[in-house]
């Protein structure tokens, strides 16, 4: 009996505006030789940079059914959209009525055992996105643009011409698209060095990407607002970062899990994003906001002015405590130490979005840079800010962005 036949399923979709002008590429590839069997691309209007994800996945798998239409063939699909990658895979629920019927459609083109899904970073996925870019561009242009070709000798049996660096274990599926990874792969020192010279963990860490809440009514006005006041709901402007912050998620495509702060500011900016990735949102006591006491609600200038003695004390000691009962920074930092923890345990190689407070993102920031506690009054942290660190097996934290905003803008 002969064996299945193995093909690379490589597919991509954008959308410029999200939604707006919209087109998917996809290109099926020959695993053993590298070369491309069959290309597809269209223009399809305005639509979300999700629907187009989806449209390019559908063309592919189509053009993988149609070369070997009467033969057993298992096609390994790599997409640069974790959504589509991991609704596909069954890891995610489908929640956006958009994306169900779409779901369902790639679905039914080929057997579900015979096709499998893999992540890949952007710069892996160029022929697909050369392809839908194109498509776009012939929107922009006015035109109505698809394409659909077979372009290759598909007597794929004989051996490369030059022999080829392994990319993984004899039959692997991905062996000849993945090339150039090998080759770059052997071109890196055997063991790069990070820090002060120490081998790292090569794994895939926990990436926890830190969103500070939209603007409440206190923001603005730069008054005290943590944990034991009056959880206050987000201002008109918070609920525009917040669908700001979601847009941007969704077109990134990289959010796996969503963890939310219990209060209400959080939970309704956590919300915004969930509902745009089809995700669901879990609550983490731990990344609540400083507990400020008796200065809940007040200015900084009218707590100067009622507990001068306490502010005083409270900006020179993190063991020191808000008027009224409040919590210390050694306090919070004890309870986001322990969420942190158990954050990372939970989340081991993949990308969590932690929606939180002022003092959580900086003292996480803090602690994976080693600095001391009164580095916390000197960072700067916007509402609906993002900042992202990264966690290795190996202990080893790695920050990667603070106070973004470019998605405000």
């Amino acid at each position: 009996m002969a064996a299945p036949r193995q093909l690379v399923v490589e597919a991509d979709g954008g959308s410029r505006g999200n939604p707006g002008p919209a087109g998917y590429g996809a290109v099926v590839i020959d695993p053993v030789s590298g070369g491309t069997l069959a290309e597809a691309a269209e223009y399809i209007g305005v639509a979300t940079n999700n629907v187009a994800e989806y449209k390019g996945l559908i063309a592919g798998l189509k053009a993988a059914r149609a070369l070997f239409p009467d033969g057993d063939v298992r096609v390994r699909v790599r997409m640069d959209s974790k959504l589509v990658v991991e609704q596909m895979s069954g890891r995610w629920k489908i929640k956006h009525p958009d994306m169900k019927p779409l779901a369902a459609e790639a679905a039914g083109i080929l057997p579900v055992s015979s096709v499998t899904y893999e992540w890949i970073p952007r710069a892996e996925n160029k022929h697909a996105d050369r392809l839908a870019n194109e498509a776009m561009d012939a929107g922009k242009r006015g035109e109505r643009w698809d394409r659909a070709s077979s372009t290759a000798d598909l007597d794929t049996t004989r051996a490369p011409a030059a022999p080829e660096p392994p990319a993984g274990p004899p039959g692997d599926p991905v062996a000849g698209a993945a090339k150039v990874r090998a080759a770059m792969a052997a071109a890196r020192p055997a063991t790069p060095q990070t820090g002060w010279g120490s081998a790292p963990d090569l794994g895939a860490p926990a990436t926890f990407i830190l969103l500070r809440h939209g603007e409440t009514a206190l923001t603005p006005e730069k008054r005290f607002s943590g944990s034991g006041g009056s959880d206050p709901e987000l201002s008109a402007t918070g609920r525009h970062q917040a669908a700001c912050a979601a847009a941007a998620f969704a077109a990134r495509g990289t959010v796996q899990d969503i963890i939310s702060s219990p209060m209400r500011r959080c939970r309704e900016t956590a919300a915004a994003v969930a509902d745009r990735l089809g995700l669901e949102v879990r609550i983490e006591e731990g990344l609540r906001e400083t507990d400020f006491g008796a200065w809940e609600g007040l200015t900084f200038a009218e707590v100067r002015e009622r507990h001068g003695s306490d502010l005083t004390a409270w900006l020179a000691s993190s063991d020191a405590a808000p008027t009224g009962g409040g919590e210390s920074f050694a306090e919070v930092t004890e309870r986001v130490t322990a969420a942190r923890d158990r954050l990372i345990a939970r989340h081991a190689g993949r990308t969590a979005l932690l929606v939180t407070h002022v003092t959580p993102v900086k003292t996480l920031v803090r602690l994976a840079l080693g600095a001391p506690p009164e580095s916390l009054f000197r960072m700067e942290l916007s509402p609906a800010s993002v900042s992202t660190v990264a966690y290795y097996a190996d202990g080893n934290p790695s920050l990667r962005g603070l106070n973004d905003t470019s998605h405000l803008r």
